[in-house]
């Protein structure tokens, strides 16, 4: 017996269906291209912001080593150029010659380590009392540091030199004592306090009650483990202060006052070249600039990883 086909009379047509979705395909195209074209579109201005943020950044460094190669005449031209139409090397040989830049060096290097390892020092113990000991007053005390960091460090220079003064630290006789006054009243710094406390506090407490286990004082706890796990923010520390040292110029002013065998870089550059005999001084005092300015940038561009490295660990808990 033949089947007979069935009939579903109130069967919907499903082509419809297929051009519904095949519009749905095609507007989800669309968009995802306007989306692609918005990302580039950002993308371009972004890299655009960034390199003429960077220009700006860059020009007065290339003003400066271009300064240094022109002659005293091109200098003081009322039309100036971007690059030296007459190459004078000179400049550098006469920087060197005049800026006594290894003595400068030296005293630089003296000051700027024992400062560093000084702070790096108090800077631990510091952070680690109120990161991890309990005593009575301890976020009050944390408080009232962290409000002194508004205090601009200009406005304790007559008190520091008053103590200096008063210990024979700034007579000119006295060479030890002149390198210690500029070394000890810095040897504390409230901002790494902070910095290392915040890194500190990240460390689990499980790790603080194993050491305590195995029989470890918090001694041995802060040197064995809190500090190798803090590497990064200790070295940022190290680069930083070593650089605020280099650059330093108020207070070592201050206590050399005209004793130029404990000058450092910067007041050495500074009264070497603090009158122009003649016009080519101008070529050799940006010389020098450059010779001072380039140890510092090149400090910065191979260790810059380290620092954001160390400030990014540091966190935000606490």
């Amino acid at each position: 017996m033949k089947k007979e086909k069935a009939v579903y009379p109130y069967a919907a047509d499903t082509s419809e269906y297929v051009l519904a979705l095949a519009g749905s395909e095609q507007s989800t195209a669309t968009k995802q291209k306007v989306s692609n074209v918005w990302h580039i579109i950002q993308l371009v201005f972004t890299y655009l912001f960034l390199a003429v943020l960077g220009l700006v950044v860059i020009f007065p460094f290339y003003w400066m080593i271009i300064t240094s190669l022109k002659t005293g005449d091109e200098i003081q031209a009322l039309v100036q150029t971007f690059y030296p139409h007459i190459v004078r090397w000179e400049n550098y040989t006469e920087a060197f010659q005049r800026l006594d830049f290894g003595t400068l060096l030296r005293n630089t290097l003296i000051v700027g380590i024992i400062s560093t390892i000084g702070t790096i020092i108090t800077t631990i113990l510091a952070a680690y009392a109120f990161a991890r000991l309990n005593f009575k007053g301890r976020d009050v005390m944390f408080m009232l540091l962290l409000g002194s960091m508004m205090i601009p460090g200009e406005m304790m220079v007559i008190s520091n030199y008053i103590s200096v003064s008063r210990l024979g630290w700034t007579s000119n006789s006295n060479i030890v004592g002149n390198f210690a006054a500029m070394i000890i009243p810095f040897w504390v710094s409230i901002f790494y306090i902070y910095l290392l406390r915040q890194n500190f506090k990240q460390i689990p407490n499980e790790l603080y009650l194993a050491a305590k286990v195995d029989g470890k004082s918090d001694w041995e706890f802060l040197w064995k483990v809190m500090v190798p796990l803090a590497m990064p923010t200790l070295t940022t520390i190290f680069i930083l202060k070593l650089m605020g040292a280099w650059n330093s110029y108020v207070w070592p002013n201050l206590i050399a006052s005209g004793n130029s065998k404990i000058y450092l870089i910067t007041n050495g550059l500074r009264e070497t070249f603090s009158a122009a005999d003649n016009v080519n001084d101008y070529g050799a005092q940006m010389a020098a600039t450059v010779i001072v300015t380039v140890p510092l940038l090149l400090l910065f561009v191979f260790f810059r990883k380290y620092i954001m490295r160390g400030v990014g660990r540091a966190g935000i808990k606490g």
